[in-house]
């Protein structure tokens, strides 16, 4: 297996097909897009193709770096769909989206039917966020491609991976499991980000201890993609704020991950977090704007 050490945290750039994303001076900012009936947070506001395009270019005007593109629902309690059904939602946004955006395409699934398809039709990057565990020919097929790999940590299933308790420490668990499986199907450590997975099988309390384990994590060999948008720790510790709400305390967290170095944040409202941004670069003078 390759070695992971200090120096694989200190990578700046991450390798997606024929495509090289640096996040070295800035966070990268991934724009999130459901073609979803049933999203938590934006309720199938984009589920059409021509609706689902809009948001795209809104998402790359607002500063986004890259777009997350979902077409199942990945939120606690929500109904798992078929490949099939997945694809049907999936490809013609995707078409459209390929056709008029110029940023790297991520999708969101867990299902290798789904992403060679994807991939297949242009996109850049698979995020799993059953991190190559669900399916066994996903990693395969990321390999195949030269795919960009999110790798989420997933506590909501100890068929696939059993806690055994410290949150940090299981979150390092997952992604040794899942790194080994990576290494297997031949994905180099430079085509992959690691997401903790906030809010899949963490309570509050645990997600701050994720957020505050960033440098931790990263040292370790892990450079970290970090998901709290609108999520529900951001709720209740704003003392039961909506999730439409939240986009404050999503931009507040955003920052914490700057300044600890995270290589990617991923959110729906770009335009809000990367104004955040744009101010703590000039207040810091780290780089330009």
């Amino acid at each position: 297996m390759e070695e992971r050490n200090e120096s694989t945290a200190a990578v700046s750039s991450w390798k997606c097909r024929d495509l090289t994303l640096n996040y070295g001076e800035k966070m990268l900012v991934m724009g999130i897009l459901n073609v979803t009936p049933d999203s938590f947070s934006d309720g199938g506001r984009f589920y059409t193709p021509e609706h689902a395009v809009i948001r795209a270019r809104e998402l790359c005007e607002d500063g986004a770096d890259l777009l997350d593109v979902g077409a199942e629902s990945t939120r606690p309690g929500s109904e798992k769909i078929s490949a099939d059904e997945e694809l049907s939602r999936l490809i013609p946004a995707l078409k459209l989206i390929m056709e008029n955006v110029s940023v790297p395409v991520s999708i969101d699934t867990y299902k290798s039917k789904t992403a060679r398809e994807a991939l297949k039709f242009g996109a850049s990057i698979i995020n799993d966020v059953w991190g190559l565990l669900y399916d066994k020919e996903m990693a395969d097929v990321c390999s195949e491609y030269q795919a960009g790999v999110v790798i989420m940590a997933n506590y909501t299933d100890p068929k696939i991976f059993e806690r055994k308790g410290n949150i940090v420490d299981d979150c390092l668990s997952f992604f040794e499991k899942s790194a080994a499986v990576a290494d297997r199907a031949g994905i180099p450590s430079e085509r992959i980000l690691y997401d903790p997975g906030i809010g899949f099988g963490t309570d509050t309390k645990e997600a701050i201890e994720l957020l505050r384990a960033i440098p931790r994590i990263q040292k370790e060999g892990y450079p970290l993609l970090i998901g709290p948008s609108r999520k529900r720790f951001i709720g209740e510790i704003l003392e039961g704020v909506p999730a439409d709400k939240r986009d404050a305390g999503t931009a507040a967290v955003s920052l914490f991950c700057q300044r600890q170095k995270a290589a990617c944040v991923r959110v729906h409202n770009v335009f809000e977090t990367v104004t955040a941004l744009k101010m703590q670069y000039a207040m810091e003078g780290t780089c330009d704007g």
